[in-house]
């Protein structure tokens, strides 16, 4: 009996021994912010994002995200497929970042978009165009087979951009869902949110202790790796769990060979891809008077066919009227 007594004081010990290196090591893991002299990978990049928020201890970082954007508690989130089944051969293709589902059942896409998306004209069709075409695509996936459609989950196309898209509007952050043209709320089964990280200069200049956590997340997705903004964003690691969490892991990342690999090579493509369509646009300028010249002459000589073309008709209809009203 005694022996089953020191036996089981010696094994408690030994495990109240290893919790504590277990706390000292979390604790440890904890990030006080990045050093001035750490280079770090830029959250803003879509690959990096989707790499941080998809991390496997990341889960609680992910849930707080989400909650912040939509404004509403989220309990637990499930990490789908990021790409959705075509459904026929003519049918494209999407890709997401971050495709979950949350506790309620709702659906979430949550993407970063780094990169200027190239338009036609003034305005930002492409980029609105594509994320709508995703949102409504995401919310048709849904298996609605014997469901009721009132049973169907909300949808949200959750988009960081790091560029201005809605230039006259000086919200950083614009919500987006199905509303009569005086704005009554038809539905709230799917949603927009579209956050401007290009936006964020007066954030910067409020106190930590009064910036939300939307705008502290923002904040960390647009400068973690600023060196310029290192102590802002250190004081914001600090302040919030979830974001210390998040500095931890993209730390980490950033010091994978190979994921800094992957970061260089990319902005290597994109930097030359950049420097061949502006060397493009360069010489098209040189040629442009001659071209213009030729394109404007052929448009005249086809405006002159069909005005030309025009008239015969009209005066051919007049011929039509007046035999029609002779025999009246």
């Amino acid at each position: 009996m005694i022996l089953k007594v020191l036996c089981r004081a010696s094994f408690d010990a030994w495990e109240n021994h290893l919790k504590r290196i277990y706390m000292e090591l979390k604790a440890n893991r904890k990030s006080q912010g990045f050093p001035m002299d750490v280079d770090i990978l830029p959250p803003s990049d879509d690959r990096i994002f989707k790499v941080l928020l998809t991390h496997p201890d990341a889960k609680k970082v992910l849930i707080d995200v989400i909650s912040t954007v939509i404004e509403r508690q989220v309990l637990d989130v499930h990490i789908r497929s990021n790409v959705l089944p075509a459904m026929d051969v003519d049918e494209k293709e999407e890709r997401f970042d971050v495709n979950c589902s949350i506790n309620t059942g709702d659906q979430i896409n949550v993407e970063m978009q780094c990169s200027r998306m190239e338009e036609i004209g003034k305005g930002f069709t492409n980029f609105i165009n594509r994320y709508a075409f995703y949102l409504a695509k995401l919310h048709s996936s849904q298996k609605a087979k014997g469901m009721n459609y009132y049973e169907l989950a909300r949808t949200y196309q959750i988009t960081f951009c790091m560029y201005d898209v809605l230039p006259d509007w000086s919200d950083f952050v614009n919500r987006f869902t199905l509303k009569s043209v005086n704005g009554t709320e038809l539905t709230d089964q799917i949603n927009m949110v579209i956050v401007e990280l290009n936006k964020l200069e007066v954030l910067l200049k409020k106190p930590v202790s009064n910036l939300t956590d939307f705008e502290k997340w923002t904040l960390f997705f647009r400068f973690a790796q600023d060196p310029v903004h290192r102590g802002k964003i250190n004081d914001i690691i600090k302040e919030k769990e979830e974001i210390n969490m998040a500095a931890t892991l993209l730390r980490e990342i950033s010091q994978d060979e190979h994921e800094r690999a992957r970061y260089l090579s990319r902005m290597k493509f994109e930097t030359d891809q950049y420097s061949n369509l502006h060397t493009a646009e360069k010489r098209g300028e040189l040629r442009s008077d001659e071209k213009w010249q030729s394109v404007v002459a052929d448009m005249k000589a086809d405006m002159s066919v069909i005005i030309a073309n025009k008239e015969a008709e009209i005066e051919r209809l007049r011929k039509q009227i007046a035999e029609l009203e002779s025999k009246v």
